[in-house]
């Protein structure tokens, strides 16, 4: 089961908002888009390539439009632990592990 992190979720909100102020329907179709690709995570979870700020095997990325997904991987599930802009200078501090 895939998992999203109420930091996740405000970052996808926010993506979402920051879109919106030039297109409603593209802001949609973005953060739609990036809830979608992590669906299949279910069935892959290591289909995203390991972060290399973290360098921990079980903390990947899957990478859509402008974005990171950060994600970890548990035995309870899959955990979405934040969504960042590719341009943006991630800390290891910026990936929360707390659900």
């Amino acid at each position: 089961m895939v998992i999203w992190s109420e930091v996740a979720k405000a970052d996808l909100r926010s993506i979402h908002d920051f879109i919106a102020h030039d297109s409603k329907h593209y802001a949609k179709k973005v953060t739609q888009d990036i809830r979608e690709k992590t669906d299949v995570l279910d069935d892959l979870p290591k289909m995203g390539k390991k972060v290399p700020e973290v360098n921990d095997e079980a903390i990947r990325e899957l990478s859509l439009y402008s974005y990171r997904v950060i994600y970890e991987i548990k035995s309870q599930g899959i955990f979405v632990l934040a969504v960042a802009h590719k341009r943006r200078d991630l800390k290891v501090a910026d990936v929360s592990r707390e659900q």
